[in-house]
């Protein structure tokens, strides 16, 4: 026997789903630590490999390139020899830095939760970072 089909109890749909449009600019492994990273200052590619240990140069240089395409990193070479570049975040990406830090928040949260006892969260459904 076929379930029925119950109606949405969410107040006015969202047309063209918002948090999917959010999540697709962060979505990705290593997206929120890299805009973390950029939230103080802008970074060369160097610095932003020693901030974010673990993550590798092919992983890193195809997220610096996706988030610039989206427009939420801005690249500015520099004049310098030989030639570097800097990473900073756009208008967009500090606009998404409130949303970085709530997840922060309730991530350290869960983190003295799960140190507790209070939750388990199994770990190999955790992102690690890896792609």
């Amino acid at each position: 026997m076929a379930l029925k089909m119950r109606k949405s109890k969410v107040g006015m749909p969202v047309p063209r789903c918002a948090v999917g449009t959010c999540m697709w600019l962060l979505g990705g492994a290593w997206t929120p630590t890299l805009l973390w990273n950029l939230s103080g200052d802008a970074r060369r590619f160097g610095e932003l490999r020693a901030d974010i240990p673990g993550i590798s140069a092919k992983v890193l240089s195809g997220r610096l390139k996706d988030l610039e395409e989206k427009g939420v990193v801005i690249r500015t070479l520099m004049a310098t020899s030989p030639p570097s570049a800097e990473y900073s975040l756009s208008v967009l990406g500090r606009e998404l830095l409130p949303a970085i830090n709530e997840i922060a928040r309730i991530g350290e949260r869960l983190k003295v939760e799960q140190e507790s006892g209070k939750i388990t969260i199994d770990a190999s459904a955790a992102v690690s970072g890896a792609d």
